[in-house]
Order: C-alpha cells, then sequence, then structure tokens
C-alpha cells in the first residue's frame, strides 16, 4: 500500500507491517504520531482520538516487533506515539480483528456476547488492549480477572461498563477462533524481515550505542526522544513542532538489563514494563507501585531511562530509584579519541532545575545502576493520586532502611511532587540514623520530613495535605512494618491495629 501526502516540515518514508502487507508512506514529518497516521492519512478511523494525552486508552493499537526471534505485541497508545518510532514493525488495529468475511475474533465476539459496548467510543481501545492480552495469554487460556484488570489499567470507559468487558475477558479463551482471524506470528516475522531500514535523515533512531552517541554529537539540538509519553504530550497539547528527532530505543546494547554481583543496569530504551519488572523480581514488595505507575499501555511505551532524564517533580521513578541508592551513567563521543566517554553520578545530582539537568549537549543518559538489596533492608514506595490507577502522583514518598539489632543503621529517602525536582530527603535522614526504630522515632522523623520541603498548591493537591501526608506515610511504613493490615487500597485484609 503506498500514501502519498505532503507537509511544510521536513519528513522522510516510513514502513510498517499490516494486513499481511506492508505500508510505505514516503513522506512523514518527523513530529507526527501514530494516531495521525492512522486516521488522517490511512483513514483507518477505528482507532479513536480520545484525551490525545495517553490517559483514557481509546487509540490504544497493538505493535508487533522482532525481539530475539520471536514476535512481541504490547498494547500502546497511538495518540502519544511518534509515527516514524514503529518503522519496522507490525501495527494492529481494531479493524485487522474481524475476517474478511465478517467473522469476529474471538475477543470482539466475547465483548458482544456479554454487552461489553454501551457508548461504544472506548470499545476500539479495550478490545486491542485484550486483544494483545489474548495472544500473549496463549490465545487467552487462563485469563483471570486479576490479569484483565491489569491488562486494562490504561483504558476507561465513562459509561461504567468495566463489569462487564472484565466477563469478556475471561470469556474468550473459550471461544473458537476462526481461521481468518488467527495470528500467525511466523508470517508477520517474515513480514518484517522485508522491510528496509529507516532512512535516519531527520528522525534518526540509530541501532547501536556508538552510532546513537555520534548521532547525538553531530546533532545537539535534536529533540531526543525513547518512549514519547512526555514528548507526544508536547506535540498534542501544546503543538510543539520537531525538525529534528533523535530515538535512542534502537541502540541494541541499551534494550537490555544486565545483571552484576552488586547492581543491576537498566539500559536506558528498556521499557518501564520491563525496567520495572527487573525492579519488582529483586524487590517483590514493589509490585503494586510498579503496577500504579500510569496504564500499561503507558508502561510498553515508555523508558525508565527517559523517565529519569525528562526529570519531572512528579514522575514515580525517581524518588523510588534515589531511595534504593541508584545512580545514572551519561555516554558521549569523544571525537578526538573516538571512543564513547562516561560519567557516573548519583541520580539525585544529576538535577539542577525544574526538567533541568546537568548533561552536556552531546550526553545521553544511557544506563541506571540499581544496587540490589541487603539483608537488613525493609524497603517501601507509596504514592497519592486522584485516581488510583493510571494516575500522576500529587505526592511520592519511598524509604530504604537498613535495621540492625532493632536500629535504623541507615536511611535512603526520595521524595516527589514536593520540590521542582526529585529530591533527597537528607535531613530525616539524618532524623532516623541510628535511632532506635520505633514509634517515637517515627512521630519525629515525620514532624522533620513534614517540615523539609516547601511544596506548592496545584491542581493536584494542596502544599498544607503534601506535607500531612508526607508524615502520614512515614507513618504508615511505621505500621506496615509492625505488621498491621488493610492498610493500602489494594489490600483486602481488615485493618488490625495491635494493642
Amino acid at each position: 500500500m503506498l500514501v502519498r501526502m505532503s507537509h511544510d516540515l521536513p519528513s522522510q518514508p516510513l514502513s510498517f507491517w499490516r494486513r499481511g502487507a506492508p505500508v510505505t508512506l514516503p513522506a512523514v514529518p518527523a513530529d507526527r504520531t501514530l494516531l495521525q497516521v492512522l486516521r488522517d492519512d490511512l483513514h483507518c478511523t477505528g482507532t479513536k482520538e480520545g484525551c490525545g494525552e495517553g490517559d483514557c486508552g481509546a487509540c490504544t493499537v497493538v505493535l508487533g516487533e522482532a525481539v530475539d526471534g520471536q514476535l512481541e505485541l504490547k498494547a500502546v497508545n497511538a495518540c502519544i506515539k511518534m509515527a516514524h518510532s514503529v518503522h519496522g514493525q507490525a501495527v494492529f488495529t481494531v479493524e485487522d480483528l474481524v475476517a474478511p468475511d465478517g467473522a469476529l475474533h474471538p475477543v470482539q465476539e466475547a465483548m458482544h456476547q456479554c454487552h461489553g459496548s454501551q457508548c461504544g467510543f472506548c470499545t476500539p481501545g479495550f478490545v486491542m488492549s485484550l486483544y494483545a492480552l489474548y495472544e500473549n495469554s496463549g490465545a487467552g487460556q487462563g485469563v483471570t480477572r486479576e490479569a484483565a484488570q491489569a491488562a486494562l489499567s490504561g483504558n476507561l470507559c465513562r459509561c461504567t461498563g468495566y463489569r462487564p468487558i472484565l466477563d469478556a475477558a475471561e470469556r474468550m479463551g473459550q471461544l473458537p477462533c476462526p481461521s481468518a482471524t488467527r495470528l500467525d506470528p511466523a508470517a508477520v516475522l517474515r513480514g518484517l524481515r522485508t522491510l528496509g531500514p529507516a532512512a535516519d535523515t531527520v528522525y534518526q533512531r540509530p541501532t547501536s550505542l556508538q552510532a546513537l552517541l555520534q548521532a547525538r554529537a553531530a546533532h545537539p539540538k535534536a529533540q531526543v526522544i525513547a518512549g514519547t509519553t512526555d514528548v507526544g504530550l508536547w506535540v498534542t497539547k501544546l503543538f510543539r513542532q520537531y525538525p529534528q528527532i533523535l530515538d535512542v530505543t534502537g541502540a541494541a546494547e541499551l534494550r537490555h538489563v544486565e545483571d552484576y554481583p552488586h547492581h543491576i543496569a537498566i539500559g536506558a530504551a528498556v521499557s518501564l514494563t520491563d525496567a520495572y519488572a527487573a525492579l519488582v523480581a529483586e524487590r517483590p514488595q514493589l509490585a503494586s507501585f510498579a503496577h500504579r505507575f500510569a496504564g500499561l499501555p503507558v508502561r510498553n511505551a515508555g523508558t525508565l531511562g527517559g523517565n529519569v532524564a525528562n526529570g519531572s517533580p512528579i514522575g514515580d521513578s525517581m524518588p523510588l530509584l534515589i531511595a534504593l541508592g541508584a545512580s545514572v551513567v551519561l555516554m558521549r563521543w569523544d571525537s578526538k579519541r573516538r571512543a564513547i566517554a562516561h560519567r557516573e553520578l548519583r541520580l539525585e545530582d544529576l538535577y539542577t532545575g525544574y526538567r533541568q539537568n546537568v548533561m552536556r549537549p552531546d550526553e545521553l543518559l544511557c544506563w541506571i545502576k540499581v544496587p540490589r538489596p541487603t539483608a537488613d533492608e525493609f524497603m517501601r514506595a507509596d504514592k497519592i493520586s486522584k485516581r488510583f490507577e493510571d494516575d500522576i502522583s500529587a505526592v511520592c514518598l519511598a524509604v530504604n532502611l537498613r535495621l540492625r539489632d532493632g536500629v535504623v543503621a541507615d536511611a535512603s529517602i526520595g521524595v516527589g511532587g514536593v520540590a521542582a525536582t526529585p529530591v533527597r530527603a537528607r535531613q530525616t535522614e539524618a532524623a532516623l540514623r541510628g535511632q532506635p526504630w520505633n514509634a517515637d522515632t517515627v512521630m519525629t522523623a515525620a514532624a522533620v520530613l513534614r517540615a523539609e520541603f516547601n511544596p506548592i498548591s496545584d491542581m493536584r493537591a494542596s502544599a498544607d495535605y503534601r506535607r500531612a501526608v508526607l508524615g502520614n506515610l512515614l507513618r504508615r511504613l511505621w505500621l506496615d512494618h509492625q505488621g498491621v493490615k488493610g492498610l493500602r487500597l489494594e489490600a483486602a485484609d481488615h485493618l488490625e491495629v495491635p494493642a
């Protein structure tokens, strides 16, 4: 399929695989979103435009990519996904599920049988999130209600139709799949191999770390992107235009999590889904916190490196990583030595002001190094937001304690939502360090924590609320350590306060 188009901004060809054939667009501007390409250029209007900021899920599509010789499928938000980021991948939309003779895919049939569609506007997004779950679970086998809720965490229904949609998720694996709607991963992988490399002119996505750093040195003013879960908002909401974009997600070296004796190293191109899976594997108590980081499509598209480099003061990753003692590795291409130069610094030392950092124009954040847990570690992370899932924090607090013989041997605390940058609560750490781990110490430290920062009042919370919540979260951590149940919304236990 060949689609002709013209724009004033610099553009380059884009090719991806869809419906068993390559789709080639000869002139796509660097900052055009996938949703714009699907709806405006290809006239595939089944994918809906809702919020335009990756919150509602109406625009959800599924991407397929060859990873280690296998087809990897993931649901993403098309509204904030740069179109050129899917070059060489397969794109699945809601139109692609139904067979030519009208036979429905099991996901669609289950939605129909369970009355899962009300006004219908959000339905295509729900269907595509369920489609990714269906394929990734082996034709929907063994899908539980909990798994469905996790898969649909990035989809909102304003008609409050979640119950029948969850019913459909449980039923889809029980329905037959017509042969014409069945996915053939091998055929898709063969198709992907026929797609040529990206043009790499106005939108560059180098496939190696050296090429990426060389491109950065050559284009220090290019907009650097990863998952575009933030930059996509600047395009759709602030109407910014970027004539030159540098995408870090193609560099093979940065797409992995590496294990070392004393730390793990998370590449800047590792998705938030995979990065948090690595963190949870080390510290299972972080599972709930990881689940509450945005919705699944955002976690599938966004990267931990992008989240950290962006440095939003209300980003959830940074307080957690600060508490864990993480460091970042910055790299650049040294043209004189013709080699890669790097430097490492503590994550909290990266930031100098609101969305400002110490990186040189030719540097990129390439790795996040996270120490492994110790035997005496007690680690918890909490966020307070208006919506339980898929929402930005008003306050985020991560506390990492070393407890030895009833005494706080060391403390590391990261806080978000209280300053222009993610910050470390050094005064509160000092108030805890060397003190007995008891209620009096916690009450004293909570008072210090409330006074340590001067947050602002905004649409998410007032300054007084933020200060009060900070101290309350620290007390909740103490109660958690004492074994009190029912302290969190996700816990089904009844509150039991010891006498």
